[in-house]
């Protein structure tokens, strides 16, 4: 039998000349003949041609527009008060954001040759181009003294000798301001913070002021035996920023060869495979370029983009070039070949892209401005790819296959990987419709067993799962997490009411309370305000009056004094650390911490007091928003199942959808249950994505059926034979779709790696779902006498 029977006007077969399902449904075009958009190609090649090279010039030119966007708030960019609050915080005092972490560890740092290369190596840090300040232990002075005057460093000039020297050790020991803060209780690990300038972080400066501190680790410090390494949200953010950068080339490259080797594989031969692999790797290019010009900024989910276009457009490529060829096969010459599979297969390619779009489309439910984003572009990305796929492959079909004598395809119809490939599929579907109904039972089991597991996934969010782990930043977190109780800040906000200063004594009042208060919550540590500055005051000189205090403040440096007053001094800020945990251990620990500073609130009226921080806003935001995700996932498989049965016109397409449909969902969310993973930003947009991408198989089946169904056989005889005819294809773009989105394991982003193998894991599934789920319970309802007297 011919790999399509040749097709009437309609486009259909002649098994479907009075197909209860399909007759009706190709007179009603089920794509609202937008497939038609590809006979444009065929009528105007040259024409096509033209613009579509200039659309490629001008999206090359777009490409070197789109720049990185490394920002690890971003993700919790929303209009909600928290972001708001957070938005605030950064706005008004120096942010954590624009400050490098240098940790130095070792048990010889504090021995004396070592101690004086540390400080000249604090030194020649603030000679960095790009910084604006530093805060080390060397920072520390000496408390003042009743004569008044500028106290002394707690470090002299010159390091003094033996005893001398082992008293000042201990005098650095004991200090307050250190202690804990910026030097471990055990003296082998300590904490410089260099602060650098916004514009710095923000621009492509950025590597080289990190060179450059990399390069004066290695002058100062290469020869002590200490353990350096840098950590803190600009090195995170040029840590992906790099990571970024090079998974793109990475998946370019793979994207590239993949595609190519499987069509050269599929169809063997170089015409075939440049028709099937040349419009993905386009529409790559399109949609990339569009975006460029459309200011989208590269992230570390946007990265993902090249890939899921490319499986988006090259699954749809793989069926039109599949069916142009059998038509070819069949005595079709190349212009009638392109046109009827576009008639057959075009329809498909049209609602496979719009299930895409409206996975995409799912994900502006999301309060998260940088998840919106992806959605977005992946919308647009979507529509780019359909426009490209309906119009290129018949371009290229009719410049490069020269007629039927050259294409020498009769050995290849009869033997070979696909006529084996075509057996297996014929024999599944065989075994699947023998027992339909058992097999939508056991279908209905596994998904009710695995849909009871995926219920009880819960939300996780960590920030080192959205950094490079290969890289230094999360190593050095880690031991700064280990030594000083967290490298995450974790803040209160104090606002004054008008009238209102500083040093009022309610203000001293509420900050004191605030200080004892975040000092106190277990986990919290490493707390910083201007509380420290004033009990230490007390403590070493019993001195903690309004003007000590004052005089203190305005000696430290502008920088220093800015991270916990306000330049208005009209706020200021308690500032604690947190260990790097995940946002359900820390959710806790900030609502407690909000509920005992209620006392506070009511204690002093008019003050504003605000727990936020990145860490804070994570904790509150990130279960919430992972949530809904997962709600807009289950409306998302309601609505595009729907939107598949409106298509093909049928309820009982709409009801035979949702169980392949859920399935892969299903097993993916069970799988990270089992591995104990839970639910995180990447993994439920993977399975958004995947649910979208995963139509694919069903819908070009269904279509298929169209034209296979007749009213006066056995339904079992319809699905055998669409299995048959579409099962090859169906099976290689699927293994074609799970490969493109599994190369992101190669990703150094634990975030993206988790991506890219649970989306290829959905995408497998949704294979699985398609032959052994969807063919039984597609023949068990046409059974049905309701939908039999419907067809």
């Amino acid at each position: 039998m011919n790999q399509f029977a040749a097709p009437d006007q309609s486009g259909a077969t002649p098994h479907g000349e009075g197909s209860a399902l399909g007759h009706a449904a190709a007179r009603r075009p089920i794509a609202l003949g937008i497939e038609r958009l590809g006979f444009v190609s065929l009528a105007h090649p040259v024409i096509v041609g033209v613009v579509f090279v200039v659309l490629t010039i001008a999206a090359a030119i777009g490409l070197t527009r789109i720049q990185v966007d490394d920002s690890l708030s971003r993700l919790f960019q929303s209009d909600t008060p928290e972001f708001k609050q957070y938005e605030e915080l950064t706005q008004r005092f120096p942010s954590n954001e624009f400050d490098v972490l240098v940790v130095l560890e070792g048990k010889t740092l504090l021995a004396r040759d070592n101690l004086a290369k540390f400080r000249d190596f604090v030194t020649d840090l603030q000679l960095i181009d790009g910084t604006r300040g530093l805060v080390s232990m060397f920072s520390a002075r000496l408390p003042p003294s009743q004569a008044g005057g500028v106290p002394p460093p707690l470090f002299p000039a010159d390091l003094p000798q033996g005893e001398a020297y082992d008293q000042l050790i201990q005098r650095v020991m004991s200090n307050d301001i250190i202690r804990g803060k910026l030097l471990s209780e055990d003296g082998t690990l300590a904490l410089v913070v260099l602060a650098l300038e916004p514009a710095t972080v923000r621009s492509n400066a950025l590597a080289d002021v990190v060179r450059q501190i990399q390069d004066t680790i290695k002058s100062d410090l290469g020869s002590t035996g200490l353990y350096v390494k840098l950590s803190g949200v600009p090195v995170m953010q040029l840590e992906i920023r790099n990571a970024v950068e090079r998974d793109r080339l990475i998946y370019n490259a793979f994207g590239f060869a993949l595609g190519c080797l499987i069509a050269v594989v599929f169809f063997g031969r170089p015409s075939f495979m440049i028709i099937a692999a040349a419009p993905p790797l386009i529409a790559i290019l399109l949609a990339l370029g569009t975006l460029g010009w459309l200011g989208f900024r590269l992230n570390m989910f946007l990265n993902v983009m090249t890939p899921l276009i490319m499986v988006i457009t090259f699954s749809d490529s793989m069926q039109l070039t599949f069916a142009a060829r059998a038509r070819l096969i069949a005595g079709d010459d190349k212009y009638q070949a392109f046109r009827n599979a576009l008639h057959i297969v075009g329809p498909a390619c049209v609602l496979t892209h719009g299930a895409a779009a409206l996975s995409f489309l799912a994900l502006q439910i999301s309060e998260s401005d940088l998840i919106r984003t992806f959605g977005q572009a992946g919308l647009i990305a979507s529509l780019i790819a359909l426009v490209a796929v309906l119009t290129l492959i018949p371009l290229l079909g009719i410049l490069l296959i020269r007629g039927k004598q050259d294409l020498a395809l009769h050995d290849r119809t009869t033997s070979g990987p696909l006529n084996a490939l075509q057996r297996f599929c014929g024999w599944i579907a065989a075994k699947m419709v023998g027992h339909p109904g058992r097999y939508t039972l056991a279908g209905v089991v596994i998904i009710v067993i695995l849909g009871a597991i995926y219920v009880n996934l819960q939300p996780r969010y960590r920030l080192a799962d959205q950094v490079p782990d290969r890289e230094q930043a999360v190593a050095a977190s880690s031991r700064i997490d280990s030594k000083l109780t967290g490298s995450n800040p974790i803040d209160v906000m104090i606002k004054f009411p008008p009238g209102q200063s500083l040093y009022a004594p309610k203000s001293l009042a509420i900050i004191a309370n605030v200080h004892s208060v975040l000092e106190r919550e277990p986990g919290v540590g490493n707390v910083w305000s201007l509380e420290t500055l004033r009990r230490w005051l007390a403590e070493r000189n019993g001195m903690a009056d309004v003007v000590t205090l004052k005089q203190y403040v305005d000696i430290l440096p502008k920088y220093l004094t800015r991270r916990f007053i306000s330049q208005e001094q009209d706020a200021v800020v308690v500032s604690g650390r947190v260990p790097d945990a995940d946002a359900s251990n820390l959710l806790p620990l900030v609502q407690d911490l909000d509920r005992k500073l209620d006392r506070v609130r009511t204690q002093f009226p008019g003050y504003e007091v605000a727990v936020t921080g990145l860490s804070a806003l994570a904790a509150r935001n990130s279960a919430l928003m992972i949530d809904k995700l997962n709600r807009g996932l289950t409306i998302e498989i309601v609505f595009v199942a729907a939107f598949i049965g409106i298509a093909f016109g049928s309820v009982m397409v709409m009801l035979a959808v949702m169980p392949p449909a859920i399935f892969p969902v299903f097993l993916a969310g069970t799988v990270l249950w089992v591995m104990g993973e839970g639910l995180q930003f990447a993994s439920a947009i993977a399975l958004i994505v995947s649910f979208g991408l995963g139509l694919s198989a069903t819908i070009h089946f269904l279509n298929r059926l169209r034209f296979e169904e007749t009213p006066d056989e056995d339904p079992k005889a319809g699905v055998e034979r669409a299995t048959v005819q579409m099962g090859p294809p169906l099976v290689v773009t699927s293994i074609v779709l799970a490969c493109g989105l599994a190369v992101t394991v190669f990703s150094d982003l634990p975030s993206l790696r988790l991506f890219g193998w649970l989306s290829a894991l959905a995408m497998l599934a949704a294979l699985v779902a398609d032959f052994l789920i969807l063919r039984p319970t597609f023949t068990y309802l046409r059974t049905l006498p309701l939908f039999r007297r419907r067809g």
